[in-house]
C-alpha cells in the first residue's frame, strides 16, 4: 500500500525544511529530508578520499556501500551498516560539495528508488528538489516554497553556514539529472513575505480539505 505524500520542493534556503516540519507534526506524517540522502554520500564519497565528481569513484561506491534509509518510531534514520550517519550531514565539507555530488545520475536514480520505498511504511511530508517532479510526481499534495535571494543569504548566514547560493541553484537547476523545476501542479508559496507557520497552516488546511472531500473506495 502506498501512503499519501506532502511534496514541498525548493532551492537552498528557502524554508521549505521548517515548513516541512511543521506540517509533518501537525499531520501526524513522517517527515523526510531527501537532501539529507544526498549530503549523506556526500559525506562517504569525501571521506573515502573521493573526487565528489568522479562518477566512476561513486559507482565504485554505490556496490559496496551498506546504506539504509527507514522508518523508526516515526523518524527517517540514515545509516551506513549501524552508523548513524546523521551527524556528519551538515560538515561545512560536506555543505561544499552536495551540489556536485547529488547532481550525478547514477545517485539520483539509487536515491530516487529508496524515496519511494519509503511510501510503503507511512504517510510522509518529503522535501527536496524533485519531489513533485520526479521522486512523487503522482501525489496530489505539491507545494514549491521559494523566497528572494537577499532572504535566503540571511537565512544560511544566521545558519553559521557559508555558501555561494547561487552557485548552488545554477547547479541544481541546469544538471541533467532531475533539476529543480516547479512542478506545473504545484503551489508556488512565498517563505519571504509569509512565515512558516502560516505557510504550514496553508497546507494542513489544503491537505485535509481535499482528503475529506476525496470519494469513499468501496
Amino acid at each position: 500500500m502506498l501512503h499519501p505524500v506532502i511534496c514541498l520542493d525548493g532551492p537552498a534556503a528557502s524554508g521549505k525544511s521548517t515548513v516541512a516540519r511543521l506540517v509533518a507534526h501537525d499531520l501526524g506524517y513522517v517527515y523526510v529530508d531527501t537532501g539529507a540522502m544526498y549530503r549523506a554520500f556526500t559525506f562517504l564519497t569525501l571521506e573515502a578520499g573521493h573526487d565528489p565528481a568522479s562518477r566512476t569513484r561513486l559507482k565504485q561506491l554505490l556496490e559496496k556501500v551498506d546504506f539504509h534509509a527507514e522508518i523508526q518510531n516515526g523518524e527517517i534514520t540514515l545509516r551506513e551498516g549501524t552508523r548513524d550517519l546523521a551527524p556528519h550531514t551538515r560538515l561545512p565539507e560536506v555543505n561544499a560539495a552536495v551540489s556536485i555530488v547529488s547532481a550525478l545520475p547514477e545517485l539520483r536514480e539509487y536515491l530516487v528508488n529508496l524515496q519511494r520505498k519509503l511510501r510503503l511504511s507511512a504517510p510522509l511530508v518529503m522535501e527536496g528538489r524533485d519531489i513533485g517532479t520526479v521522486v512523487c510526481s503522482d501525489s496530489p499534495f505539491k507545494y514549491f516554497i521559494d523566497a528572494c535571494p537577499t532572504v535566503r543569504a540571511e537565512r544560511r548566514r544566521k545558519q553559521g553556514e557559508k555558501d555561494n547560493l547561487a552557485a548552488r541553484d545554477k547547479i541544481d537547476s541546469s544538471r541533467a539529472a532531475a533539476p529543480l523545476l516547479r512542478a506545473a501542479d504545484a503551489v508556488l508559496l512565498d517563505s519571504g513575505e509569509n512565515d512558516a507557520r502560516a505557510l504550514a497552516d496553508r497546507i494542513v488546511r489544503e491537505v485535509r480539505a481535499r482528503q475529506t472531500s476525496a470519494p469513499t473506495v468501496p
